[in-house]
């Protein structure tokens, strides 16, 4: 059942980002019915079963119509990440609508986007997207480097579709995502890959790798970005739980690798 949640703030500032250039982050919803094995809210209070934490965050429209007018005054414009920890088009978006409800606020006030995502259902929002991508004010020292006002990344972790129903099983699968991808490069906005996390043993050989970039950029991608597994609290247990009943043969591997930190270690 989903809750339904009041929250103190939305819109958060934080130091941007140098691969995102995000200077804020806005999440619509908490926790995530994707459940994802590795996501990294899972080594937060919501890991445990994300589906069941599954919260709305009603008051979420009228907090982000006055945090962003207090910036916009100040001229603190900056790009926006939607679903830094959440997916923002999950199923239940199309009975709240949210995010589009949102979007249109940002519209108004012309801040730009990053959009973050392995939905499909983000296709419905692109009418509002193009018109933040036309009018958004980029930030001063990002002019002249960047003319879009909206990033559409698309995140994989593989291209196999039995791995991704291990991994990600409640979330549509790496063709539809790519579909998606080549749908919004052909309305002409910004679009790439986020191949975060490349899955230790599973999808981080040499020939997945290229086989990662080479399908991102027949699908429209601009950019790919490649980041590693990080294994916080919760999710190490969770993960390695996954693992014992698909892929017992990669535990000790893992637990080398593991052994110390929450990522890689050399």
């Amino acid at each position: 059942m989903v809750r339904k949640i009041i929250v103190k703030t939305i819109l958060n500032k934080h130091r941007r980002d140098s691969w995102f250039l995000d200077d804020y982050s806005l999440n619509p919803y908490e926790a995530c019915a994707f459940n994802c094995v590795f996501c990294y809210i899972r080594g937060s209070k919501y890991g445990r079963n994300m589906q069941k934490s599954l919260s709305v965050k009603v008051n979420a429209c009228r907090l982000l119509e006055k945090e962003i007018s207090v910036r916009m005054k100040r001229e603190e414009y900056g790009f926006i990440i939607i679903s830094s920890s959440t997916e923002a088009w999950q199923r239940i978006e199309e009975k709240y609508k949210l995010t589009r409800r949102m979007l249109k606020i940002i519209a108004r006030y012309k801040f730009p986007v990053h959009v973050l995502t392995k939905s499909t259902l983000v296709l419905r929002d692109l009418d509002v997207l193009k018109e933040i991508d036309r009018n958004a004010f980029i930030p001063q020292d990002l002019r002249g480097r960047i003319n879009h006002g909206v990033f559409m990344t698309f995140s994989l972790s593989t291209l196999d579709e039995h791995v991704s129903k291990i991994f990600e099983p409640n979330a549509p699968t790496p063709a539809e995502r790519l579909e998606a991808m080549k749908e919004c490069r052909k309305k002409g906005f910004l679009t790439g890959v986020a191949y975060i996390p490349v899955l230790p043993f599973i999808s981080d050989s040499y020939e997945e790798l290229d086989e990662m970039i080479k399908t991102a950029k027949e699908f429209g991608a601009h950019y790919v970005f490649v980041g590693a597994l990080t294994l916080f609290g919760a999710c190490k247990e969770i993960y390695t739980a996954v693992l014992k009943k698909h892929f017992p043969e990669l535990l000790p591997k893992y637990r080398r690798l593991f052994r110390i930190f929450n990522q890689p270690s050399k």
